[in-house]
């Protein structure tokens, strides 16, 4: 569910979002970036990233399933990032999904978030 919810945002982000929203996402990505050796610093930047994605992407409702799903899964989603080369991966999948904003792809956007919870989901295993 929180995978179908966080794709339709990044597809929705990628085809209505403007100039601003788009360039408040690229920071937050740079910050996510800059916390690689840090992974409780980049925990809590990968949680804003996602929930800024789906602010931007102009649903409400998406928007607190989404906050629901993830105070449940928190500490699971914590277990996964710290596994070995999991950050790597993960920095990975968003300089993909940021790429496919900015080229305002909505369908690459939505397949590069399926696959980053598709990894992360793995990781968790």
């Amino acid at each position: 569910m929180l995978a179908l919810l966080q794709t339709d945002a990044a597809q929705a982000m990628a085809l209505h979002a403007d100039d601003a929203g788009r360039a408040e996402l690229a920071v937050l990505h740079a910050e996510l970036e800059s916390a690689m050796g840090d992974a409780a610093r980049f925990f809590a930047l990968n949680e804003a990233f996602h929930l800024r994605l789906l602010e931007l992407a102009d649903n409400r409702w998406r928007l607190q399933m989404v906050q629901d799903l993830r105070k449940m899964m928190k500490l699971h989603r914590r277990h996964s990032l710290q596994k070995a080369g999991r950050l790597q991966a993960s920095l990975a999948e968003h300089r993909a999904l940021m790429q496919a904003i900015a080229a305002r792809d909505g369908a690459a956007a939505a397949a590069c978030m399926q696959a980053h919870f598709q990894s992360g989901l793995e990781a968790a295993s």
